[in-house]
Parts: structure tokens; sequence; C-alpha cells
């Protein structure tokens, strides 16, 4: 094989990852299960009120095989492939296929600014809908939440009373709550969950609100 074209094979096969640890899995319909949780480096997004800046930056050049070969050295069932955006590096799809072909569940956390609709359709999506208080607004790539499936999840980080009213509006436009699982999560230290909870009974939303389990037990310290 000529050397250009090994050379291609294997940047195929790479991917920057952060870390890969095992956890309980802190969010979504799976929180408190145990989880392997892959973070893959870089973001082309800056929340406002990002937890996980250090993976903007830095991380290994790994194969995909390595990278199966750590998750499978847990013996966990679930994998969370996460970020930084793991969308923005295209090798992803690759991984999340292959995750699925070895049984395993796996969730793809993102931030619903790329086009997360060629995803293997065995994966469940997590896609952070970007509120006016992230600062990243304009970034939502709308496409992906009309394309949206009862096993996937659609999550809103709120700041504010602001965010509630536009995040309430976003769902309606879009009837998610008949079409998907929706969760509001309080932005950690910045708006009061039991209000976050008395504005969702109080209008009656169809809505699951969400308390980080990580953050609650460890404080959010990276690979925990």
């Amino acid at each position: 094989m000529a050397a250009a074209a090994r050379d291609a094979i294997a940047a195929a096969e790479r991917l920057r990852i952060t870390e890969v640890f095992h956890s309980l899995q802190g969010e979504a319909d799976t929180a408190g299960l145990p989880t392997v949780f892959v973070r893959l480096t870089g973001c082309p997004l800056r929340c406002r009120y990002c937890d996980t800046e250090f993976a903007f930056y830095g991380g290994e050049w790994c194969s995909i095989s390595a990278v199966l070969e750590r998750v499978a050295g847990f013996g966990a069932g679930y994998v969370c492939v996460t970020g930084g955006e793991p969308l923005a590096q295209p090798n992803v799809r690759t991984l999340l296929t292959r995750l699925c072909d070895q049984g395993y569940r796996v969730s793809l956390e993102t931030s619903g600014a790329l086009d997360a609709r060629t995803v293997d359709p065995r994966v469940v999506r997590v896609l952070d809908v970007k509120t006016p208080g992230s600062g990243e607004e304009a970034r939502n790539f709308l496409a992906n939440f009309d394309d949206v499936r009862r096993e996937d999840l659609v999550k809103f980080v709120l700041t504010s009373r602001a965010d509630y009213e536009w995040s309430r509006a976003f769902v309606a436009a879009r009837e998610l709550a008949s079409r998907t699982q929706v969760l509001f999560s309080p932005s950690f230290g910045e708006l009061d969950p039991t209000e976050l909870a008395e504005w969702i009974l109080a209008d009656r939303l169809r809505v699951r609100l969400q308390l980080q389990l990580h953050k609650l037990l460890w404080g959010g310290e990276p690979g925990r």
C-alpha cells in the first residue's frame, strides 16, 4: 500500500481525546447509571457558562481502536461521547457506529450547533439548545430540532427567567414536548433550581427538571 494511502487511513482512524473515564451519568434519562465517558477535544462555541473549558485545547491523538480498548476496560454497558463538541471531529461518527456495533448503549452529547442528523440512528442524541443566556443563541442548527426522535433528548440550560420564557416558546413553536424528551436544567450556581421547578409547575409544562448529579456529588471535578 502506498504511503499516502496508509496516511489517509490512519488519519480517518484518529480522534483527539481529552479523557476517557468511568463515572455515574449525571444527566439525561440514564442519570445515576455507571457510564464510560469519552470526552473529545475542541469546540467552536464559547458558551458563557461552559464548565468544560479544559477540553477546548490539548488532548491526545488516539486511534479509534485504542479508544474502544480503553472503553472496554471499564466493563460498563453505557457509553457517553461528549466534549467539547464531539461533532467538530468528523471521525466521531465512525467511533459512534463502532461502539454501537460492540453492543453498548451509546449517547452523544452535542451542542446542537452542528448537524447531528447523519449520526448512526442507534445513538441517543442529547441536543443542547443554546439559550440567549449562553451567548451562542445564533449558533443553533435548527434543522436538528426538526429531526428529533422519541428516544432523543433536547436540553435547555437556563440562566434566568428570560431564558425560561425563551425556551418555553421554543418548545411550543416546535411541539417538542409531544415529539421527544425535553429537559430544563438550571445553570449551576446561577439559577435557583427550586425557582425553576416552580415555574415549570405553574405553567404545567411537559418538560423534565434536570439537576446535574455529578456536580451535586463531586462539584463538577473533571474526570468524575
